[in-house]
């Protein structure tokens, strides 16, 4: 909201601070540069052909481009420039009010320039229309390379990573498994119960009756 209302004013400033500026310098003009310069000598302004040829180009010029809104700061800066010399040279020794030749009518011009130089024109204007080109263009060229940017870099991998075994080594698959052995069984393969029957056969005895293995001990 700010801004509009500043754009607003700035228009309606520059509209009317140009209108000013643009009449002063066609006087200047159907008055011819000769006769501009000569009333310049009179005034005791130095240079006076060359002051006078500024003041009519910068104030007519200038007071178009403030109408237009176009390169406001620059022509702000040069009939801030122009009033400074008419204040200094012709207004000064004459008090304030412009009925007596006073330095009013500049002052407050030259002080609307300085405004100009300092915040610009606003957006309402042909400035403001480059800007707002330029500014486009740029956001497009910085979406440009940020989706660029997105392209180049690279995917973070969902896949996680899974420890796994050593393969075994060549001796290892070639070793044979060796079933195991239960405790009760020496190192011949023999059993308690063998023995008890070998004894038995030597001694002519038969062999004494062997209870069914428990199936809770044979696991």
């Amino acid at each position: 909201m700010k801004k509009v209302v500043f754009d607003v004013a700035a228009l309606i400033a520059r509209v009317v601070t140009g209108v000013i500026f643009l009449a002063h310098g066609l006087q200047k003009w159907e008055g011819g540069l000769g006769a501009t310069g000569q009333a310049f000598k009179g005034m005791g302004i130095p240079m006076p052909e060359l002051a006078a040829a500024f003041a009519s180009v910068v104030e007519t010029v200038g007071g178009l481009f403030l109408i237009l809104g176009l390169l406001v700061r620059l022509v702000g800066f040069l009939l801030l420039v122009n009033m400074l010399g008419a204040i200094m040279y012709v207004h000064a020794g004459h008090g304030v009010l412009s009925t007596t030749g006073g330095w009013e009518l500049p002052g407050a011009l030259g002080a609307l320039a300085l405004l100009f130089l300092a915040l610009g024109g606003g957006r309402i204007g042909i400035d403001g229309i480059f800007a707002a080109m330029f500014r486009r263009r740029s956001e497009r060229l910085d979406a440009e390379e940020e989706r660029a940017a997105q392209v180049r870099r690279p995917e973070p991998s969902n896949v996680t990573t899974r420890t796994t075994r050593p393969a075994p080594t060549v001796e290892q698959a070639e070793a044979p498994r060796v079933p195991r052995q239960s405790a009760e069984h020496h190192a011949g393969g023999i059993n308690d119960d063998d023995m008890r029957d070998i004894d038995a056969l030597v001694s002519d005895e038969p062999p004494p009756h062997r209870k069914p293995p428990n199936r809770s001990d044979a696991v």
